[in-house]
């Protein structure tokens, strides 16, 4: 029997969110762990940590702010967006050393349980490509219609803003209600970043995301929490969006 998580009003206000320590990262606990607003974020090495952090750093699809700069970037032809052609490939990205991030929290563990999210239909990437190259992108976990945003990166200026707008794209034609950003950052404001009380939050979880059961293979029975394509047009294709 899976092992519930605390009431995340016991979360701790320092650090911000740290609700509990332990378990493991299994499909059925970390879809568990999604449907409430939990998430987990810890260093190699370190025992899994499980957060809801108060207030809550979101971005509403039909909110994304494009600077002028940003919307001719997308009218360009330089670039085109395609949707989980190569998902390992974007997190060995997101987990790359680099001047500005010289560790990572995506360990060998976390990738191997997100790589099992992928297989089973809920993890799910929006790759940037440049001349064919892998230029940046994003991955998350999309439940209902809430997509829990995990990493970004990019190799090329702008590739991580580019794989947002796809996603924010998709998701105001009516696919999402909410992209959830965890954390606030400077990069994400830009962006139209905002942030929501943890009950606000977990609000539109209940009315985005309707779990019934998680069986012990993990398998899920819901109205709601489908593993679902954000929008078929883009299996197996490559398009520019906006354009």
């Amino acid at each position: 029997m899976l092992e519930a998580f605390p009431p995340t009003k016991h979360a701790l206000s320092d650090p911000n969110g740290l609700l509990a320590v332990g378990g493991d990262l299994t499909p059925r606990r970390l879809l568990h762990a999604y449907s409430r607003g939990i998430f987990p974020w810890y260093e190699p090495g370190e025992p899994i940590l499980w957060w809801t952090p108060n207030p809550r750093a979101v971005l509403f699809p039909e909110r994304f702010h494009r600077s002028h700069s940003l919307k001719k970037l997308i009218r360009s032809d330089t670039w085109s967006v395609a949707f989980d052609r190569d998902f390992e490939a974007v997190i060995d990205a997101c987990a790359e050393q680099t001047p500005e991030r010289l560790e990572t929290w995506i360990s060998d563990e976390m990738k191997m349980a997100y790589l099992e999210l992928y297989r089973l239909g809920f993890a799910h990437s929006i790759e940037i490509y440049v001349e064919d190259e892998l230029a940046g992108g994003l991955y998350g976990v999309h439940l209902g219609r809430v997509f829990f945003g995990e990493s970004m990166f990019s190799r090329w200026s702008n590739a991580s803003k580019l794989a947002l707008h796809a996603l924010c794209d998709l998701g105001a034609s009516g696919g999402l209600d909410m992209i959830d950003c965890q954390l606030p950052n400077d990069h994400l404001e830009s962006l139209g970043m905002e942030l929501i009380q943890r009950a606000d939050f977990e609000s539109i979880l209940k009315k985005s995301i309707t779990v019934i059961e998680i069986n012990d293979d993990g398998d899920i029975s819901s109205e709601i929490a489908t593993p679902l394509s954000l929008d078929k047009k883009l299996l197996d294709t490559s398009l520019a969006l906006g354009k």
